[in-house]
C-alpha cells in the first residue's frame, strides 16, 4: 500500500532557487549512500562518478511554451496551460488544457490572443477543471504556442517567465518538442 504522506517534507522558501545558475553543472545534488545511509552534498558535475556502469536513459523532450494568456470577447482574462494534443480536426487541432478565467470558461468561449492568425475556442469543459481547446493557427498549434506562449514555470518559482527560460528551462538533451514541464 502506498503511503503518499511519507513523501511530505518541509522545504524552506529561501532554499528554492528562483533562477537557474549560470553553470548548469554547478547545481547542488544530494547523494545518499544506500549501504550506510550516509548523505553527501555534491554538485551535478560529480554525477558521472556517482553512477555505476549501466544503461542510462535520457529524456530528450523539449518543454514547449505551453502557457498562453488571452482575453474573452467580453474582456475577461484567460490563462490556458496546454497539456497534450488530443487529435487533428480538419485544419485545426484539439488540445487538452488547464484553464482559468476571470469568470470561468465554458464551451463556446473564444479566447482572443495577440496573433490574428490563431483562433482558440473552448469546445468542452470537463468536471475535472480541464478544457478541450480547438486551435487553428498558421503553422499548427506548436508554432502558435512558440509565438504566443511562455514557459510554464512551476508554481514555487515566484517570478514571471522570461526569454532566457526558453533555453534554460530544458534538459541539456532536449530535442523533441512536447513536454509541458521539465523533468
Amino acid at each position: 500500500r502506498e503511503r503518499v504522506d511519507e513523501l511530505d517534507f518541509e522545504l524552506p522558501e529561501e532554499l528554492i532557487a528562483q533562477a537557474p545558475l549560470e553553470e548548469r553543472d554547478a547545481s547542488r545534488m544530494l547523494v545518499l549512500d544506500r549501504a550506510t545511509g550516509g548523505i553527501q552534498h555534491r554538485a551535478v558535475r560529480d554525477l558521472p562518478r556517482e553512477l555505476p556502469p549501466s544503461l542510462l536513459v535520457f529524456n530528450d523532450t523539449r518543454v514547449i511554451p505551453a502557457r498562453v494568456h488571452g482575453r474573452k470577447e467580453s474582456g475577461g482574462r484567460v490563462e490556458l496551460l496546454f497539456v497534450t494534443k488530443l487529435r487533428d480536426e480538419g485544419p485545426a487541432e484539439l488540445w487538452l488544457a488547464l484553464g482559468r478565467a476571470s469568470k470561468g470558461l465554458s464551451a463556446g468561449t473564444r479566447v482572443l490572443v495577440e496573433d490574428p492568425s490563431t483562433d482558440l475556442r473552448v469546445v468542452e469543459k470537463r468536471e475535472t477543471g480541464e478544457v478541450v481547446v480547438r486551435i487553428e493557427a498558421e503553422g499548427g498549434a506548436l508554432a502558435a504556442l512558440e509565438r504566443l506562449g511562455e514557459m510554464p514555470l512551476p508554481p514555487y518559482i515566484r517570478r514571471s517567465s522570461g526569454a532566457a527560460d526558453r533555453e534554460r528551462y530544458q534538459t541539456v538533451f532536449a530535442a523533441k518538442p512536447g513536454a509541458v514541464a521539465a523533468p
